[in-house]
C-alpha cells in the first residue's frame, strides 16, 4: 500500500513554494499540503481541495495548527528576499527567527521524517578574488559578507545545523542551494522584478513609471569584466525537491548544490538573449549605480547594500552532487533554461513568444 503523505511548506505563496503547492497537489500519494505564508492564500489556489492554508508568518504561533495535521515532509521555502528599507529587524525576524522556528518545530515533532530547506549559491560570498573557472562545492565553506540575504541564509543554514546535530538525528534534512531559478512561470506568470526582465524590457507595461525608467536606463547591457550567470530551470527544482521528499531518504544531513554542469551565461550571451548591444563597465559604477537607486527607490528596485557583489564578481558551482547522489538527471542545460520556454509553465507565455530549441 502506498504511503500518503502530509506535507508542510513554508512560503506558499512564492514562487518556488507556489509551484511546489500545485505540482505536489497533483500526486496521488500526498493526501495533504499545509501552506504557510505572509501573504494571503493566491486565487488559484481556493479549488484545491488537498490544501490546507494558514495566514501567518513563519515566525508567529503555528505549531499547534500545523501540529494537528502531523506532517511526514516539512519544505522550507519561505523567505522575505527583497531587504526592508530600513527595518533590518524585521527582516531578521522574519527569515531568521522564523526559520529557527520551523527548525524546532521540524525537530521535536515525531511525525517529520524529512526537512527541505532552501539556502542559496549566494552565500559563498561574491569577491574580487572569485574567478570565471572556480566551480564551488558543497564542501568549501560560506564566507561573510556584507549582503543582508546571502549573510542570513548563511546563519540560517549554521543554525539548521546547530539543531540537527543536537537532536536525536532521527530526521533525514536535505539543503539546497539553488543557482538563478527561472523559467516560464517566473517570466511569464508571476512577472517578477527580476535581472533578465529588467535587461529585457519586459518590466514595460506593469504601470510604473518607474519600471519604464529603470527599462530606459538598460537601453544596453551593461556588464562587469566578471559577469557571470548559472541558471537553473524551475521544473529541475520541482524535480529535484520531489526527489528529496519522496524518494529515498537522505543519509543524515546531505547538501546540494542545484544547478547544472556546462555552460554558464556570460556578459555577451545575456545580451543577444534580450537583443541588446553590451555596455563593458567596471565594480565601482555597479556600486555606485546600485546605492543610487536602492536609496532613491528607498528599496523599491532591489538594489540591497551590498547586492552589487553579485553583479560584479562571480559565484559559479558545481551541481553535479545530486546527479552523483540522488541520480537525478537535469532536463535542461543552465543556458537553453535562460533562452527558451519550454516546461510545465509554457501555457502562460503566448504563442509569439515562444522559443524551443532547435
Amino acid at each position: 500500500m502506498t504511503k500518503k503523505h502530509t506535507i508542510l511548506i513554508t512560503g506558499a505563496a512564492g514562487y518556488i513554494g507556489g509551484m511546489l503547492v500545485e505540482q505536489f497537489a497533483k500526486r496521488a500519494d500526498v493526501e495533504r499540503i499545509i501552506g504557510i505564508d505572509k501573504e494571503l492564500m493566491p486565487e488559484e489556489y481556493r479549488t484545491e481541495q488537498k490544501l490546507s492554508y494558514l495566514n501567518v508568518n513563519t515566525a508567529d504561533d503555528w505549531k499547534e495548527q500545523v501540529r494537528s495535521y502531523a506532517p511526514d515532509v516539512v519544505i522550507h521555502t519561505a523567505w522575505q528576499i527583497r531587504e526592508l528599507y530600513n527595518d533590518r529587524a524585521t527582516e531578521w525576524k522574519w527569515n531568521v527567527d522564523g526559520s529557527d522556528t520551523v527548525f524546532d518545530f521540524s525537530f521535536a515533532e515525531p511525525s517529520v521524517e524529512r526537512v527541505i530547506h532552501f539556502s542559496t549559491v549566494a552565500s559563498y560570498g561574491a569577491f574580487p578574488s572569485n574567478t570565471l573557472e572556480h566551480r564551488y562545492i558543497e564542501d568549501e565553506p560560506f564566507r561573510t559578507t556584507d549582503y543582508l540575504y546571502a549573510e542570513e541564509k548563511r546563519i540560517a543554514e549554521e543554525h539548521l545545523k546547530e539543531k540537527y546535530e543536537k537532536s536525536d538525528m532521527r530526521v533525514a534534512v536535505a539543503v539546497v542551494r539553488p543557482a538563478a531559478i527561472t523559467g516560464p512561470r517566473g517570466r511569464f506568470m508571476r512577472i517578477r522584478f527580476g535581472l533578465q526582465a529588467s535587461l529585457s524590457g519586459s518590466l514595460k507595461g506593469q504601470g510604473s513609471l518607474l519600471y519604464e525608467l529603470i527599462s530606459l536606463w538598460v537601453s544596453w547591457v551593461p556588464t562587469t569584466p566578471k559577469w557571470l550567470r548559472q541558471y537553473i530551470h524551475e521544473d529541475d527544482v520541482v524535480g529535484i525537491v520531489e526527489r528529496l521528499a519522496f524518494g529515498e531518504a537522505v543519509k543524515g544531513y546531505a547538501v546540494f548544490n542545484i544547478c547544472p554542469p556546462g555552460d554558464v551565461v556570460l556578459g555577451p550571451d545575456m545580451a543577444r538573449a534580450v537583443g541588446k548591444r553590451q555596455l563593458p563597465i567596471y565594480p565601482w559604477m555597479v556600486r555606485l549605480a546600485f546605492f543610487w537607486v536602492w536609496h532613491f527607490t528607498r528599496g523599491r528596485i532591489p538594489t540591497a547594500p551590498g547586492s552589487w557583489k553579485g553583479y560584479s564578481y562571480p559565484i559559479a558551482v558545481d551541481g553535479s552532487k545530486v546527479t552523483r547522489e540522488l541520480g537525478y538527471a537535469y532536463q535542461y542545460a543552465g543556458p537553453d533554461a535562460f533562452r527558451y520556454t519550454d516546461g510545465a509553465y509554457e501555457s502562460f507565455v503566448p504563442e509569439e513568444q515562444r522559443r524551443h530549441k532547435q
